[in-house]
């Protein structure tokens, strides 16, 4: 079942599918009782994602001219028969057209690879979390056993968190080089939480914010909900441009800058210590606070380990983010924030009017893990494995011939890597889906997703490590199948160079 899409309109993807498939409901091209194609097969054959269906099929509900039958599937319905309704006269609301309209430029793509990367026999390098094998469980049976049912664990908290994790949170942050108080630390429910305070406290449509080129796809989604303008900065090895980005300053009088300077993700890039203080010095001048995101930070596998921005910062420029979703587990959704106080208020004020405060068990469950001195040990643990898994997936994409091509991270989660222009990205994202394996196309970390279609991300923390091979072969020979390599195009990734 084809319809006629043209995404060079300016009329929404989604409002075209619907429209196509009402068209020929009420012209009787699709009869009453015409099973429709089952969603990911029509999302398929028309090359949208499964969202877009998703979301016609609704609408075409709401409309009343489909319906869902268990076993049998969504079949167009009979108009002439509304006896179903209380009153024929009251006809169902079009929810679609009430949206606010930012939310149309919101990327599905995440959602789609997450429901897809659910199924057990799915491979999944797109995870952006640790591996659950590691998550410390007895340890927290212990701690959950011995707090579950008691007052304190179960009452309400302070809107800023649960004081005693803050005051660890703040020793922690002591031994991480950033001085702070108790009192300085406010919780969240997560660090995307804080990105999206950011977005909220500083964000009017229309306003400039600077991120990374490439950057974390949900914090672009969050800035672009709130209307705002996205500029892009170019990285290279040593992190963020800093020479392009001073020239942009003046240009655009961005409300903040947003970076990830410690394994940065997608690309897994440290910031050099020169390119720190040279940021710093720019914001300094330029009057530009940072919105410093460091989930990353402590999976290193080397010794040497550079201080993050907010470390350096004198002058309480820096707003610094922070996560247990990477080193410890992603469910609990717990982060953190430290930032200068009229900005912690502003947060405070927003937490207040959106949940309120972060779940007081899953926080009284982190302070004592980290107060009986469980945070050190299993991270150690940790890095071990993620390095040799690491090691395990660059071997595997060795043997791609010199087709895939990436730099091989001191941390993180990540590998960051390029393929010949030759092959569509498209194709290979769907090539390797039916074969079962799952990766992040490089196209999503963009403020404009016409970037980065020869980039893809290639996550190496989740998996096993018979997994990994598996996968990892299975990429490959997609790549290739899919590749019209020449003499011409091999010299290229030989030469690779990702950033510069």
């Amino acid at each position: 079942m084809r319809l006629k899409i043209n995404k060079e309109l300016s009329l929404p993807v989604y409002r075209q599918f619907i429209d196509g498939i009402k068209e020929q409901i009420l012209s009787g091209t699709l009869p009453a009782g015409f099973v429709l194609p089952p969603e990911r097969k029509l999302a398929a054959e028309n090359d949208v994602s499964r969202t877009t269906v998703v979301r016609a099929y609704d609408e075409l509900k709401a409309l009343g001219l489909v319906a869902s039958y268990r076993g049998k599937g969504t079949v167009v319905t009979d108009k002439k028969e509304p006896s179903h309704r209380e009153n024929p006269n009251v006809f169902p609301l079009s929810w679609y057209p009430l949206f606010e309209k930012k939310l149309e430029n919101v990327s599905d793509t995440i959602t789609d690879l997450m429901d897809v990367g659910s199924r057990q026999d799915t491979i999944s390098f797109a995870a952006g979390v640790g591996a659950p094998e590691l998550y410390p469980i007895n340890q927290l049976k212990i701690i959950q056993n011995d707090s579950a049912c008691t007052s304190e664990v179960l009452n309400l908290s302070a809107v800023e968190g649960y004081y005693p994790l803050r005051e660890s949170l703040s020793q922690l942050m002591e031994r991480r080089g950033i001085s702070t108080s108790a009192k300085e630390v406010m919780i969240l429910s997560g660090s995307m939480q804080g990105i999206d305070f950011a977005a909220r406290t500083f964000l009017s449509p229309g306003d400039a914010v600077i991120v990374e080129e490439p950057t974390f796809l949900q914090a672009i989604q969050c800035f672009r909900a709130a209307g705002a303008r996205i500029i892009g900065i170019p990285l290279d090895r040593e992190g963020i441009r800093t020479d392009v980005l001073e020239a942009q300053l003046g240009r655009y009088k961005p409300k903040f800058i947003y970076t990830i300077p410690t394994f940065h993700n997608p690309t897994g890039i440290v910031m050099s210590l020169e390119r720190r203080m040279e940021l710093l010095r720019i914001a300094y001048k330029y009057q530009v606070p940072i919105l410093e995101d460091d989930p990353y930070s402590e999976i290193r596998f080397l010794p040497q380990k550079l201080p993050p921005l907010k470390a350096l910062d004198h002058y309480g420029y820096v707003i610094y983010l922070n996560t247990f979703s990477k080193v410890l587990f992603p469910g609990m959704r717990v982060g953190w924030v430290v930032a200068p106080a009229p900005v912690r208020k502003k947060f405070t004020l927003l937490k207040q009017i959106t949940d309120l405060h972060v779940n007081t068990p899953a926080q009284y469950v982190l302070d004592q893990f980290l107060r009986e001195g469980h945070y050190e040990p299993h991270l150690e643990r940790e890095l071990t494995i993620y390095e040799k898994k690491r090691n395990i997936m660059v071997s595997a994409l060795k043997q791609a011939e010199g087709l895939v091509g990436f730099d091989v991270p001191d941390g993180g989660f990540y590998l960051w890597c390029r393929i010949p222009y030759t092959i569509p990205q498209k194709q290979l994202l769907s090539l390797c889906a039916s074969k079962g394996v799952l990766y992040t196309p490089g196209s999503v970390f963009y403020p404009q997703e016409s970037d980065g279609e020869h980039l893809l991300r290639l996550n190496f923390t989740y998996e096993s490590r018979e997994r990994i091979e598996k996968g990892i072969s299975i990429f490959i020979e997609a790549v290739k199948k899919l590749s019209k390599h020449n003499t011409k195009m091999d010299s290229i990734i030989e030469e690779y160079r990702p950033l510069v």
